[in-house]
């Protein structure tokens, strides 16, 4: 089963983005997962920028749905309660980490959702 073109569009092309942006503004990501206490984030950064953007691309070309839909799994699974524990936010962030948290979620349960109905054969 293949999901329709504007929502793989929108979903993976989202998340490409962000990979790209990943590259383009390492160094800013980089202190903020290392302010997160991310260890090695001078290597959390690209390889999480890869994720994305590898899983983006996948899912908006339908190619490889399986594998791309995985890694933007994985990339959410761990990075959401890593970089966005609101439980543990100071008081005037709490209400922003919760959005990205709760963000996060909804992106996973999507992810989960195309991984379920991939098919790596698919062309």
């Amino acid at each position: 089963m293949r999901p329709t073109g504007l929502g793989r569009l929108l979903f993976g092309g989202v998340l490409a983005f962000n990979g790209i942006n990943h590259f383009q503004n390492a160094e800013e990501m980089t202190g903020y997962a290392d302010s997160k206490g991310i260890p090695a984030a001078d290597l959390a950064v690209p390889v999480s920028g890869g994720q994305l953007l590898f899983g983006g691309l996948g899912i908006v070309l339908w190619r490889l749905p399986r594998l791309a839909a995985g890694a933007i799994a994985t990339f959410l699974a761990v990075t959401t309660p890593t970089m966005h524990d609101f439980w543990n936010a100071e008081e005037e962030a709490k209400q922003d980490e919760m959005i990205h948290f709760l963000k996060n979620v909804v992106m996973l349960g999507g992810a989960l959702s195309l991984l379920s109905v991939a098919d790596d054969d698919a062309e």
